[in-house]
């Protein structure tokens, strides 16, 4: 069905932008489409409205994922909910990096393009402007954003910016687009937000751009903004119908596997249906409005809990909060699932995991979700880390290989003796680890780790002769982004 009409964009008002959601996607990139249709409203072309995101896809919520737990704000009820269905490929920053030539482009691409080219040496500079004539012009905005701009800043300018360059490609565009938009369910974004963050957007660009802007340009802009924040608003709007904003999340269980590394295992207040191999975002109390995404470590279970495996990392907020302070009782908040780095249950095809520290937490959920399904494919895992010390979850590991035929269990550590134990163990670095096996023609490939280890990883796999198309991952544009 079609979203009924809405009023322009820049009749209504300004987003706010928050760490993206990371998503899983696959290795190949996807081709340009056509420029999706827009008309700026009449009026002050500067009313315009742009809506801070950043993934997760974000990156990343698709709706036929989303649970159905009715509206926590209204106490509407909802119909009970059903297993979700496995996603689609989801649409990541690294997708609407695809190049296309000036040639196949639009009129309008071609103008914006022009206009990102000329910012792009002081980029900086562009984004800070930009935050400053936001928080002044509506300091209301402010408290939608956490207490330190520093990481999110960048990614949130980026994602608008390379949305904004890509308006050519619309299955992509729209796919990416509409992750954002439900995932920012949980900052709060309202439409009426949007216009006030368009009109800071196009003062910072023709501040910068002097030479490529004029009327010309900043209609390009207009339009594709326009185009943009529709498409966030319609996703939100419709994902409001059938989930909740956010989770509330009891903590049951805490524990530290090494002094960095904890499994905190959590009861959601309202059921949360997820597919293994997908993940969340989480937000603690200590941190208001500081989201970071974790991975489920479990395919789904009879109780409704949920594990996650986290890692603190220096400087990391929400990671040293959950490792060091979070304690049974305390309550988290959890956004929708997203992902899809998931098993497709309709082919025999074999399962090729590569997972690196706490980038093991996934693969497990798949191991499990594949025995849960009771169709015998074989399962290659090739666990790494720094040292054996490192390899926390390998009792684990080793525990389902001895219980389930068809799965074999490599782990591989960096330094330091081979591990005892699995199928066979290496020293070296992870990826050559995979080189020394094969071939996988016949295997689906699943990347987890972190950003070096997917970066090496895809090339590692394409070498043993996994099609690129059949290599599923987390963005490294996310990876890096997200931090902690």
């Amino acid at each position: 069905m079609e979203p009924s009409p809405r009023p322009s964009v820049w009749e209504r008002g300004a987003a706010r932008g928050h760490e993206p959601e990371p998503v899983h996607d696959v290795a190949r990139r996807t081709a340009a489409g056509h420029a999706p249709s827009a008309t700026p409203s009449p009026g002050n072309p500067h009313r315009d409205t742009a809506s801070p995101t950043t993934n997760s896809p974000a990156q990343n919520h698709p709706a036929t994922n989303t649970p159905n737990t009715g509206n926590p704000t209204t106490g509407t009820p909802a119909a009970p909910p059903g297993p979700p269905r496995s996603p689609a490929p989801q649409h990541s920053l690294a997708a609407l990096g695809a190049t296309v030539s000036e040639a196949a482009a639009s009129p309008d691409a071609i103008l914006i393009r022009r206009t990102m080219a000329e910012i792009g040496p002081v980029a900086d500079k562009v984004t800070s402007y930009f935050y400053a004539l936001l928080f002044v012009q509506h300091p209301d905005l402010r408290a939608l954003f956490p207490a330190s701009m520093d990481t999110q800043r960048d990614r949130l300018f980026k994602a608008l910016l390379t949305a904004a360059t890509h308006v050519d490609d619309t299955e992509v565009l729209t796919g990416y687009l509409s992750n954002l938009g439900r995932g920012h369910r949980k900052y709060g974004t309202q439409p009426d937000h949007y216009p006030a963050v368009g009109e800071c957007l196009l003062s910072a660009l023709s501040r910068y751009a002097t030479t490529s802007w004029g009327p010309e340009t900043e209609a390009a802009w207009v339009r594709a903004y326009t185009a943009i924040s529709q498409i966030m608003i319609d996703a939100a709007a419709e994902n409001e119908a059938v989930a909740p904003a956010w989770w509330q999340a009891e903590v049951v269980s805490h524990e530290l596997r090494t002094p960095e590394i904890a499994v905190v295992t959590v009861r959601p207040d309202q059921p949360y249906p997820f597919l293994a191999g997908q993940y969340t975002s989480i937000e603690t109390p200590w941190w208001p409005r500081v989201w970071r995404h974790y991975s489920f470590a479990s395919a789904p279970r009879s109780d409704g809990l949920l594990s996650f495996h986290v890692k603190a990392v220096p400087a990391g907020w929400v990671s040293n909060a959950m490792v060091h302070r979070a304690r049974p009782g305390d309550v988290l908040r959890l956004g929708a699932p997203a992902g899809s780095m998931t098993v497709d249950h309709t082919t025999r095809n074999g399962l090729l995991c590569v997972g690196g520290g706490t980038g093991i937490a996934p693969i497990k959920a798949l191991i499990e979700d594949v025995a849960d399904h009771g169709i015998r494919r074989p399962v290659e895992v090739f666990y790494g880390a720094r040292s054996d010390h490192d390899l926390y979850d390998l009792d684990t590991m080793l525990r389902l290989e001895q219980t389930h035929q068809w799965l074999s269990v490599r782990p591989v550590v960096a330094t330091g003796p081979a591990v005892r134990g699995g199928t066979s163990s290496e020293t070296g670095q992870l990826p050559d680890a995979v080189r020394q096996y094969g071939p996988f023609r016949e295997y689906d490939a699943y990347l987890s780790g972190p950003p070096g280890l997917i970066r090496s990883g895809v090339d590692a796999l394409v070498r043993v002769g996994i099609p690129s198309d059949r290599i599923r991952h987390d963005s490294v544009e996310e990876l890096v982004s997200v931090g902690d």
